[in-house]
C-alpha cells in the first residue's frame, strides 16, 4: 500500500496547458475516484502517476519515494485500461503470468501466484481458454488478475468498465469494491460516470479543466457541494439551479451576494407551502418518468425547466403542480460559482467579570 502525493503538477501539450497547477493527496489504502467531463484532465493525471506521461513540472511521490524520473515498470503500480489489452493468442493463464515471466519469477512461484489470484477473481475454470472465448466481464477479470499478480502498492484503473453493458457494469462494480476490501491496496479509479464514482469510491475528486473542484467523501460531496460545478455534476437528475432574484420571496441568511439558488430534485414537496420559510413555485408538468420505486417529473416554471423526484405515489395526472422546497434544503451560490454559507449567529456580549 502507498500514499500518493502530487505537488504543484503542471502538464502542457505543446502550447496547451491541460493541468495548470494540481495538488492532490490520495490516502494510503483508499479507493479514490477521479471524476469529471471528457477533457477535464483525469486520465492525464492517472497516466502521470503511472509514469506513462511526464509532467511538465512538479513532483510525484508514491509512498516515501519521489518518482519523477522513475520508469513506469519500477513504480510498483499496476494499471488496468478500458480495452484490457489481452494477448489473443495466449491462454488466460499465459496472459496472467506474462509479466511474471518477463521479471524472471521462478516457475513454482508463478504457478502459486496464478492459482491464488485466479481463485480470488473466479477465473480458475477458464485458465486454459483463449480471451476471445470469454465474456466481457471475464476478460475484465483477466486484466485485473494480470495486474494483481504483481502485488503492486497501487492499482490504477482507467474507465475499466466502460465497454460493458449496464447489468455487467453493476456486477463488476460490486466485485471491484469487494476486491479492494480484500486487498487493502490503494486504488485510483478514473470515470466520467458519476454513478460509478458515488457507488465505488470512499473519496471522490471532481475535476474540471485540470482543476480540482472538490475532494470529499461521496455523501459529503452530494450534500455539501462547494461550488456550482460540483453541485450540478453529482446527482441524477442534476441539482436544479437558476438565477436568484427578489421575486422568489426568499429571505436567505447567507454571507455574500447571491447569484444563483439551487435544490435537489428529491427535496421538492408537491403542494402549497404550510406557513414555512422556503421556495414556493408552480408550473406545468411536461414529462413523468416512472422508474418503479421513484417518479421523476420535468416541470416548466417561471424559474425555468426544473426536475422533481418523489418516492411516493405518483402525483395526479394533472398538467399543473404546486411545489415547495424548505429553506434548509436550498443552496445559494455567488457570481463566481462558489457556495455561500449561512451567516454566523450574533453572539451576545459578555460583561467583564461575568455580570
Amino acid at each position: 500500500m502507498a500514499k500518493i502525493e502530487l505537488k504543484n503538477i503542471v502538464k502542457r501539450f505543446k502550447d496547451e496547458t491541460v493541468i495548470p497547477s494540481l495538488n492532490l493527496t490520495i490516502r494510503d489504502g483508499s479507493f479514490t475516484v477521479l471524476v469529471g467531463p471528457s477533457g477535464c484532465g483525469k486520465s492525464t493525471t492517472l497516466r502521470m502517476i503511472a509514469g506513462l506521461e511526464k509532467q511538465s513540472s512538479g513532483d510525484i511521490w508514491i509512498g516515501d519515494k519521489l518518482v519523477n524520473d522513475t520508469a513506469p515498470g519500477m513504480r510498483d503500480v499496476a494499471m488496468v485500461f478500458q480495452n484490457y489489452a489481452l494477448y489473443p493468442t495466449m491462454t488466460v493463464r499465459d496472459n496472467i503470468e506474462f509479466g511474471l515471466k518477463n521479471r524472471k519469477v521462478p516457475k513454482p512461484e508463478r504457478e502459486a501466484l496464478v492459482k491464488e489470484i485466479s481463485e480470488i477473481v473466479g477465473l480458475t475454470p477458464y485458465l486454459d481458454k483463449k480471451p476471445q472465448t470469454l465474456s466481457g466481464g471475464q476478460r475484465q477479470r483477466v486484466a485485473l488478475a494480470r495486474a494483481m499478480v504483481k502485488k503492486p502498492k497501487v492499482f490504477i484503473l482507467d474507465e475499466p468498465l466502460s465497454n460493458l453493458d449496464a447489468k455487467l457494469r453493476s456486477q463488476m462494480r460490486t466485485e471491484l469494491i469487494q476486491l479492494h476490501q480484500r486487498l487493502g491496496t490503494t486504488f485510483v479509479y478514473v470515470t466520467h460516470d458519476q454513478v460509478e464514482a458515488m457507488s465505488m469510491g470512499d473519496e471522490i475528486v471532481v475535476m474540471n479543466k485540470g482543476v480540482i473542484q472538490q475532494q470529499d467523501a461521496p455523501m459529503t460531496l452530494y450534500e455539501e457541494p462547494k461550488n456550482l460545478f460540483a453541485a450540478q455534476f453529482i446527482g441524477s437528475p442534476a441539482m436544479n439551479v437558476f438565477p436568484y432574484h427578489a421575486g422568489l420571496g426568499l429571505v436567505p441568511n447567507v454571507e455574500g451576494d447571491i447569484a444563483h439558488v439551487g435544490f435537489r430534485p428529491e427535496h421538492v414537496r408537491f403542494g402549497e407551502a404550510r406557513g414555512e420559510e422556503g421556495l414556493a413555485l408552480a408550473g406545468e408538468i411536461v414529462t413523468r418518468e416512472s422508474l418503479g420505486a421513484e417518479t421523476i417529473y420535468q416541470i416548466r416554471t417561471e424559474a425555468g425547466s426544473l426536475f422533481a423526484k418523489t418516492f411516493l405515489a405518483p402525483v395526479e395526472q394533472s398538467s399543473r403542480a404546486a411545489m415547495f422546497v424548505p429553506q434548509e434544503r436550498l443552496y445559494f451560490f455567488g457570481a463566481d460559482g462558489q457556495r455561500l454559507y449561512a451567516k454566523e449567529p450574533v453572539r451576545p456580549l459578555t460583561a467583564v467579570g461575568g455580570v
